[in-house]
């Protein structure tokens, strides 16, 4: 890849990632026992100028998609509680501050984890799904299970799901069994979480930024080292789609 494959605007979120310790390098056991070399916490993006920054990235990312491929639109943002919460109220904004006539009714909603029983009650708040085209913004997909509860809510409470978007896509294989187990993977091609869940959903499955948008991202802040260290572990754990 060259230096040029980033749009200035994922160069500067990668670069606001590094420099708030929201993306780090060094060695990380995830919930599957692989060790990776870099981690995104994405719970980091709790200041002002970095909540504004990754909601204008997904907006950006959003509004890009529909650009591209016409027809495709969505009438609610719905965000998976917690973290889902903030992100579908500031990129509803960030939205409309880029096409107020395209998206500027377009709403948010998000899920109770605990059913409220006074007040307005129910599980959800903010737009009713009832009839609407949602999308489901979420901050990472691991195994997808969250993603599947966020679809199971928006089924139940009558909305089509048209779309679902992350902020990483770490593209990498899912965990097999065996490291699941903690006894390291047994070398089987397998596809990853992300187009497992297109391939069962059948929505586009969008992410702000990717693995190769990262290594390229610290290329161009001359972190061969980190570069190197990306680039052997994702042709350790490269999916098979």
């Amino acid at each position: 890849m060259s230096t040029t494959d980033l749009p200035p605007w994922k160069s500067s979120l990668i670069s606001l990632a590094v420099s708030s310790g929201i993306l780090t390098f060094g060695s990380y056991t995830l919930k599957s026992h692989r060790v990776s070399p870099y981690f995104v916490n994405c719970g980091l993006f709790s200041r002002a100028k970095l909540i504004r920054a990754i909601s204008e990235a997904y907006a950006q990312s959003l509004n890009s998609y529909a650009q591209e491929h016409s027809g495709w639109d969505f009438d609610v943002l719905f965000g998976p509680a917690y973290k889902g919460i903030p992100l579908c109220a500031t990129t509803v904004e960030k939205l409309a501050g880029l096409d107020e006539s395209k998206w500027g009714d377009v709403g948010y909603s998000f899920n109770r984890k605990e059913v409220k029983d006074h007040g307005e009650g129910g599980l959800m708040v903010g737009e009713s799904l009832k009839g609407k085209r949602v999308c489901i913004i979420d901050d990472v997909m691991t195994a997808g299970t969250a993603i599947r509860e966020a679809i199971s809510i928006i089924e139940s409470q009558g909305g089509k799901l048209v779309g679902i978007i992350v902020a990483v896509d770490r593209q990498e294989k899912m965990p097999s069994q065996s490291e699941k187990d903690g006894k390291g993977d047994d070398g089987s091609p397998r596809g990853s979480t992300i187009g497992e869940v297109r391939r069962e959903t059948g929505v586009p499955v969008m992410a702000v930024l990717t693995l190769d948008d990262l290594i390229v991202g610290m290329r161009q802040l001359r972190r061969e080292d980190e570069v190197k260290q990306m680039e052997a572990y994702r042709e350790q754990y490269k999916p098979s789609d």
